[in-house]
């Protein structure tokens, strides 16, 4: 199968965050990256000082602090999408 894939996320542009929120970005951030340590763990995966998928190594395989920020900033663009995404929806965030 030769089929080209172009994807296609919601347009989230328009949304802007509350400053309130900015701290569960980086709280999100952190546990992404928790939740990918895990399941790579899991799947048999170690650290490695370079990226290398036929031994199953990493050099991301470490705590949340010790990441390169632009590691850090991938998590942090996704965890900011997911709040977007979900503020678009219709959905309210509260915090208790």
């Amino acid at each position: 199968m030769n089929r080209k894939y172009n994807p296609a996320p919601e347009d989230t542009s328009g949304i802007t965050l509350p400053d309130e929120l900015l701290p569960l970005i980086e709280k999100m951030a952190r546990n992404v990256h928790e939740v990918w340590s895990e399941n790579r763990l899991a799947d048999g995966w170690s650290y490695g000082p370079v990226r290398d998928d036929a031994k199953k190594q990493t050099p991301c395989l470490v705590p949340y602090d010790s990441l390169p920020e632009s590691e850090k900033e991938y998590d942090r663009a996704t965890s900011q999408e997911t709040l977007k995404l979900i503020l678009k929806s219709g959905f309210v965030i509260l915090k208790k």
